[in-house]
Parts: C-alpha cells; structure tokens; sequence
C-alpha cells in the first residue's frame, strides 16, 4: 500500500459525513506505519474503543469505511478466525460493523465481518505479527496467495458496504 496522508485518509470515507470524517481521529504516526507490508490501513479510535477505522486502495484511490465494534467481552473469550486473513485468536477477533454508504446506511442498513480486533490482518498474513500457538493454520497457499486472498476479502467487504 502505498503511504497515505491525514487529508487524503480524511477524504477517502465513503460511509459517513464530511463532517465525521474531520473529526474522527486518524493516526498521529502514519509516517511510522510499515506501508509496505499493509494491504490496508486499520486502526482502532483511542478515544471511543467501539469505533475503528479501515483504509484501503481501490480503483486507483483510496477508500474508507467507519467501522462500530463491540467491547470485549467479559465473559471467557473462545477461539475465533478473521474472515479476512484467516488467523485463528483467542479473543482477539471483532465482529465490526460498518454502516452502508448513501441513503441505505442512513436508514440503518449496515454490513459486519468478523476481524482481527487489531485490524493488523495484513502483518499476520506475512508472518511479521506473532498470533500465538495455532494462529495460522497450515495451508498450502504461498505468502502471496494470502495476501491475495486477503486483499479480495476487504474488496468483497467494501463492495457490500457500497452497494
């Protein structure tokens, strides 16, 4: 992926108001990111930890969606997988849910999808972010084919927010 801007990520979302993307809060350390290692840009919000954050390159820009995400649980956290990199956690996986683009998602439509709750999908999938014992299942898929698949799950995601 190539390094984003605040005013180009800003500018990006394609699910909520000029207004809440100028006000939502976007990484102070973007310059610090390994953007060569992102397929895409996820962060959770310091200030509201039931809100993060996703950008992506699409058609030749980049896109942005607002996501909601439930408090940890309280109760005992159970091995899950993300369903868009497939690493297994305990407890560390989030159902976000971002609300549709336009008029549906003004009416309340929305679309979830189960996560890493780190949102580092992309380190997981090249073996630089360490998931614990059983994190990664044993495929025969290459590192590149990951991040393929990878990549086509955040598209499939993004189209059904946009749809």
């Amino acid at each position: 992926m190539k390094p984003l801007t605040e005013q180009e990520i800003r500018a990006a979302f394609l699910n909520c108001t000029k207004g809440e993307a100028k006000r939502l809060s976007v990484p102070r350390d973007l310059a610090d990111r390994p953007w060569d290692d992102l397929d895409f840009l996820g962060w959770r919000d310091p200030q509201g930890p039931d809100r993060a954050y996703l950008v992506t390159e699409g058609e030749g820009r980049p896109k942005a969606l607002a996501l909601r995400c439930p408090s940890p649980a309280s109760w005992q956290p159970r091995r899950s997988m993300c369903s868009m990199c497939l690493t297994t956690h305990t407890g560390g996986v989030s159902l976000m849910v971002a609300p549709k683009a336009g008029k549906a998602g003004q009416q309340g439509d929305s679309v979830g999808a189960y996560f890493c709750a780190d949102l580092a999908c992309s380190l997981y999938v090249r073996g630089k972010k360490d998931a614990g014992i059983g994190g990664r299942l044993h495929e025969s898929l290459t590192t590149e084919e990951k991040i393929q698949r990878t990549v086509a799950n955040v598209a499939a995601f993004i189209a059904k927010v946009t749809a």
